[in-house]
């Protein structure tokens, strides 16, 4: 099956954005227009749903499970890469390879796979919006949870090919959150040797310790995100890069670099809040601080600083809201590239949000705000148990010189991939076995 220009993801913003190739250009005229997907992708490293782990992470072990933040973020540089890799050189999506080079069967599997990881993406945005205009606000979950659906009105003032301010309002979101744990972690002073052990130094009892492997397989649900994955190998599609091999090779070392210095500034907020719970909660004997809005409460007390639990909601509202946007980006690519089925972006922020907004209002409902934590914890469980049905494709079409030709992944990084994705798949069939045996 050949792929129609016409049909691709993201309609009018596809080759939006024109890449200069005049000859004595600086590095930085080269770089600048690839600038931007990187940022996209890292706000699904830094969601709402990281925040509940890592809080627990923190308050119960300590700086231990950092070495799990620090693996999950070189295992998302790769498939990142991989993804990048390629929309470029084969100019179609990941979602779209699946329905060319897949039975129909298998890609209407993939689809539901991808489909209930959105879904689980969105509603943690869903709850840790709500908690956060709770904190900020006094705003009762339950009413918080209706008001994130509103957001849809953003995505219709977004619409067009606007793609340089989109990436410009997901900066600065970025950026409130990066200066709020700054300063958050400024305030807590935390142990260096201890951070530093915790990400280079990991223990046994990380593997043979359930309730950590249960902590750490979560926090690898919540740091790569699948539909990343699919939409990352669309974004660098929205570059108008000239079709042939050098620019094309051009194009992926500065598409990697954007998405590498992203991500390694996601790997920065996902790591403060894992050593902010454990410099502030698990010092001061506090090892059970499972929720966000505790976490929150007990922030101001033992840190003695009012502001820190402003700061704290305000990340975490800026956390939520920036997903929005990438969640409706991502809905449209899986849902054109999988089904060929284009839906308006208004529309399927509404879908998307309705099935996140309708079971987290049910379980509030039935079980009160003490449900929002453990919703939020088992939305990156479910979103790490989604994970290989991305990114075996993935590794799979990088991997093959008849669809990316010369550009397809050399043998140690054939190699690499699939080491690296046999340990996703072993992880996830353990934290199986694990909870099916602490049922029996």
């Amino acid at each position: 099956m050949s792929f129609d220009e016409r049909d691709a993801s993201l309609g009018e913003l596809y080759r939006s954005v024109e890449v200069e190739y005049a000859g004595g250009g600086s590095w930085w005229s080269k770089v600048k227009p690839f600038l931007g997907p990187g940022t996209l992708i890292a706000v699904g490293y830094m969601d709402p749903g990281n925040w509940a782990t890592d809080i627990q992470a923190g308050s119960a072990y300590n700086y231990d499970l950092l070495f799990f933040v620090l693996a999950s973020s070189i295992m998302a540089m790769l498939f990142q890469t991989l993804s990048v890799r390629l929309g470029l050189a084969s100019r179609t999506d990941l979602a779209q390879a699946c329905r060319m080079h897949f039975p129909k069967a298998v890609t209407i599997v993939l689809w539901l796979m991808a489909q209930i990881a959105i879904c689980a993406c969105d509603l943690a945005e869903v709850i840790g919006s709500a908690l956060a205009l709770k904190l900020l606000f006094s705003i009762p979950i339950t009413y918080g949870v209706l008001i994130t659906g509103a957001d849809v009105l953003l995505v219709l003032a977004l619409g067009g090919n606007q793609m340089r301010i989109l990436e410009g309002i997901i900066l600065a979101l970025m950026a409130t959150i990066t200066v709020c744990f700054i300063v958050e972690i400024y305030f807590s002073q935390p142990d260096m040797a201890g951070i530093l052990r915790g990400c280079f130094l990991p223990q046994s009892s990380l593997i043979t310790d359930s309730n950590r492997l249960f902590l750490g397989v979560g926090i690898l649900g919540a740091t790569v995100m699948p539909h990343n994955l699919y939409l990352h190998s669309s974004l660098v599609l929205t570059r108008n890069v000239a079709r042939n091999p050098r620019a094309v090779k051009e194009a992926v070392v500065f598409s990697t670099l954007d998405s590498n210095v992203s991500l390694l500034l996601a790997f920065f907020v996902n790591a403060a809040i894992l050593v902010l719970s454990a410099a502030t909660f698990n010092r001061s004997g506090h090892k059970d601080v499972a929720s966000i809005e505790e976490a929150a409460s007990l922030m101001d007390r033992v840190l003695g600083k009012k502001m820190a639990s402003v700061l704290f909601g305000t990340a975490l509202l800026a956390s939520g809201q920036q997903s929005t946007l990438t969640g409706t980006l991502a809905g449209q690519v899986v849902m054109d590239g999988f089904l060929h089925f284009k839906i308006e972006p208004a529309m399927q922020r509404l879908v998307t949000r309705t099935s996140a907004i309708a079971p987290a209002l049910a379980v509030l409902l039935l079980q009160g705000d003490s449900a929002v934590d453990t919703l939020l914890l088992w939305s990156q469980v479910v979103l790490s148990l989604q994970l290989p049905f991305a990114i075996i494709p993935l590794v799979y079409f990088t991997s093959s010189h008849s669809i990316m030709g010369e550009h397809a992944s050399s043998t140690f990084l054939c190699m690499l991939s699939w080491a690296i994705t046999s340990l996703v798949v072993g992880l996830n069939l353990l934290l199986i076995y694990t909870g099916l045996a602490s049922l029996t």
